[in-house]
């Protein structure tokens, strides 16, 4: 029973919030209407560099995170790391979130590595896509203060519930207790099994963490972070093109929209469903492309959002078949002995 309420926590309420978020967006969009956009305003040719993009952005993604496991030790061919980053995503459509902890029991299972240090890799991989959003949304915003100036104008109770969560002194002491707490945890002496094993847990994620600091490669990593990002906006730009009444918008709409969707790829959804979408619609209202609005939603800004979607889940589908194909035949060359896996020189293949 207390698995069943786990699962339906960690799996069931982000479907739930996607489906509601989308339900919200779209109940009062006419479907014939989309069809007719896709008919007559889209020139599909563009989503041809888009799906290339896409696949070297998760090409770059697994060079960078090479470089982290290569930091602790653990030396797994790339081809195995691009198929955890391929399999990765594709899981996460299904259950959120649970991708990451896959591919490091993937990685750590495949190479008989340590998974608590493989994770901790992980989580700096996830940490240094938290900062960069966080620059990135910091720069736009200066960027972009006209535009969004002119919403705020239009919608003021929106600003006051903004201003009003970011000055409420109760979330920055319960935030505040909760660090103390957990450090606390960590360095406290006891013979507590429980907060044993949490320690040691910890300090292999620590380990993990830390390998960002001593790997070899520094600026190849912030090369490879910066190749990334590029990627993500690239395709968005380029999607951008295919439909006539986004290809005229300026670098600084799309780098909008981009910052917004990204934004709205933290909420727990499957995908980014619904969350990825109301930043996009909300983007393209900001520079023109309809006006945000729940009871009268664009048809166009509506119909990008859903179809760019769609096309990056298929995507997403199709790579992450290929990876798992591929997986079983590495599985199999292991077990036959044509592949050998050396935890600390780099594999041989027979």
């Amino acid at each position: 029973m207390k698995k069943a309420i786990s699962y339906l926590v960690k799996y069931g309420i982000p479907l739930v919030i996607g489906v509601g978020l989308m339900w919200f967006l779209y109940k009062n969009v006419d479907i014939n209407s989309m069809m007719d956009t896709l008919k007559t305003d889209v020139n599909y040719l563009w989503f041809i560099p888009v799906a290339i993009v896409s696949i070297f952005s998760h090409v770059f993604r697994a060079l960078r995170w090479r470089l982290q496991l290569k930091a602790i030790d653990v030396k797994p061919s790339f081809s195995a790391v691009l198929n955890s980053i391929f399999g990765t995503y594709a899981v996460n459509l299904v259950f959120p979130r649970l991708g990451e902890v896959w591919r490091c029991g993937y990685i750590a299972n495949r190479q008989k590595a340590s998974v608590t240090q493989v994770m901790g890799s992980m989580v700096a991989d996830r940490l240094t896509d938290t900062v960069t959003v966080l620059v990135l949304t910091f720069i736009t915003f200066l960027l972009a203060q006209s535009a969004f100036g002119k919403f705020f104008d239009a919608y003021p109770q929106m600003k006051e519930n903004f201003l009003n969560i970011a000055s409420d002194a109760r979330i920055w002491l319960g935030t505040a207790l909760v660090i103390i707490t957990l450090g606390w945890l960590l360095i406290m002496k006891t013979e507590n099994k429980i907060i044993k094993k949490i320690q040691l847990m910890v300090r292999n994620l620590w380990e993990g963490f830390a390998g960002i600091a001593r790997m070899e490669g520094k600026w190849w990593f912030l090369l490879l972070t910066l190749l990334i990002w590029g990627c993500y906006f690239l395709q968005l730009y380029l999607a951008c093109k295919a439909f006539n009444f986004t290809s005229s918008l300026s670098v600084l709409a799309v780098l909008v929209m981009f910052v917004l969707s990204s934004i709205g790829m933290g909420v727990p959804t499957n995908g980014g469903l619904g969350a990825w979408h109301l930043g996009i619609i909300f983007g393209l209202s900001l520079y023109g492309v309809g006006v945000f609005s729940i009871n009268n939603p664009d048809k166009n800004a509506s119909t990008f959002a859903m179809f760019v979607w769609l096309f990056q889940q298929v995507l997403i589908i199709a790579l992450g078949l290929y990876a798992f194909a591929s997986m079983a035949i590495d599985r199999n060359r292991i077990e036959k002995g044509k592949t050998v896996v050396d935890t600390t020189n780099d594999e041989i293949k027979l």
